[in-house]
């Protein structure tokens, strides 16, 4: 059994920013086919900062920490700093990952990019539908 880190179990036993976003500005999801980890985020945007930000992931302990510890050091970020979040960095705020789940930091980074690009996306071809006005 892989030694875990005292932040990678805290993690992974209290993750924060679990759920789903009704309505998400964006949404990513990364799959791993070989170890069975699905992560999804969703990401709502303002001022072109991350206001909020969830997860759901179904996967091992280390992939769960991941999500966790993605989304906080996601939340409150520009869209820019948080695209320059890497699995990395992911894996050093952890406390490192054994080797065999150094793959699961990398799941995460790609699933909060993905949300990104997906609301960039979205208001790359739809700017002047957003609803600006109260009622929208």
């Amino acid at each position: 059994m892989p030694i875990y880190s005292d932040k990678v179990m805290d993690h992974f036993m209290k993750p924060r920013n679990v759920g789903e976003i009704e309505n998400a500005d964006g949404v990513g999801e990364v799959g791993n086919p070989v170890c069975g980890d699905m992560m999804t985020f969703y990401v709502k945007v303002e001022d072109n900062r991350l206001k909020d930000i969830k997860f759901k992931t179904f996967g091992c302990g280390a992939a769960i920490a991941v999500s966790s510890m993605v989304s906080e050091m996601a939340k409150g970020k520009t869209l820019d700093e948080a695209m320059s979040i890497t699995n990395q960095s992911v894996a050093e705020e952890l406390g490192g990952l054994p080797k065999n789940k150094l793959h699961c930091s990398n799941l995460g980074a790609d699933a909060l990019h993905n949300a990104i690009q997906d609301y960039l996306r979205k208001v790359g071809t739809a700017t002047k539908e957003k609803p600006d006005e109260k009622g929208g």
